[in-house]
């Protein structure tokens, strides 16, 4: 992310502060909720394999931008299979660049290829080494990594959804990122318990535990795209929920921060780290402003 661009999510988070109103800056447009994979903590039901029109989606990128949004996402379902006639994602990306979002980026399970140079960040949903991968995505962590070795752009950050099945693998695939040439940086979550998934969620001691590791590996330097100083916040739940600077639209519905909204009692159990950094971000939480310069400007 350029110093520029830094500048202008400062002067956001300060009008925030000063008018006490609380305007989306990021949005996610979900582009289909069609899937090539079946993985066990998929929150994702009911798939009806729609490819939502490109037309609906570049008029919900126009609302977007002209509300003052400008960090857009792309999601799935797999995000890679969107089509519409000869349109894919990288054109969607491009016609995104052109309106001026300053942050455009792609979330995928990197099976069907990570050539997308024009994103920004590609967050490439990795949850642990071979064996802990594959148990949870199916045997697909070969074919990631051959993708990832063919991908131009070096804007590869790996996504990690933390879980009951590979929280002890949190250091060794930092460590793996880390060390591979075709990834940049790696993002944490925690597991959000949607219904049929709660045994995945951790208890509060392992939650502890694991961000406790998380925060060790950003201060020994590793290249952690979470921010440090929100996590404790995470642990103490002294974060606003749901957080209204990001909003998710499929098919021209909207959600106040994430989908799970609608499902009683979630949005307590959030664990999406992003949701948190945001929240306290544009409540002029002054740690978190310095994290985001420091990361963004790294990693972004």
């Amino acid at each position: 992310m350029r110093a520029k661009d830094i500048l202008y999510f400062t002067a956001v988070g300060i009008r925030t502060i000063v008018t006490r109103r609380s305007k989306p800056i990021l949005g996610t447009i979900i582009l289909t909720d069609d899937c090539n994979l079946s993985c066990l903590h998929c929150a994702v039901h009911h798939r009806k394999n729609v490819h939502y029109p490109y037309l609906d989606i570049v008029g919900e990128m126009e609302r977007f931008y002209a509300e003052g949004i400008r960090i857009l996402f792309f999601c799935g379902g797999e995000t890679m299979l969107w089509q519409d006639g000869d349109r894919t994602v990288g054109d969607l990306v491009r016609v995104a660049k052109r309106m001026g979002f300053l942050l455009v980026n792609i979330v995928t399970n990197g099976t069907l290829g990570l050539s997308v140079p024009e994103a920004d960040v590609i967050f490439l949903s990795l949850d642990g080494m071979r064996e802990g991968h594959n148990r949870i995505r199916g045997n697909t962590f070969d074919r990631i990594m051959e993708q990832a070795a063919r991908a131009p752009g070096g804007n590869i950050c790996v996504y990690m959804a933390i879980n009951r099945l590979n929280r002890g693998e949190v250091e060794e695939l930092a460590r793996f990122v880390r060390d591979h040439p075709a990834l940049n940086s790696i993002s944490f979550n925690f597991h959000t318990p949607y219904a049929g998934t709660e045994e995945l969620a951790l208890s509060r001691e392992e939650t502890v535990e694991t961000v406790g590791v998380i925060k060790r590996l950003i201060r020994e330097g590793y290249p952690v795209f979470n921010l440090y100083s929100a996590l404790d916040h995470f642990i103490a739940g002294s974060w606003s929920r749901p957080c209204g600077m990001c909003i998710v639209s499929e098919n021209n519905r909207r959600y106040v921060c994430g989908r799970c909204i609608e499902e009683e009692g979630l949005c307590e159990r959030c664990g999406y780290l992003f949701a948190v950094e945001f929240s306290l971000l544009f409540r002029g939480n002054l740690p978190v402003i310095i994290d985001v310069v420091r990361t963004y400007l790294k990693y972004a």
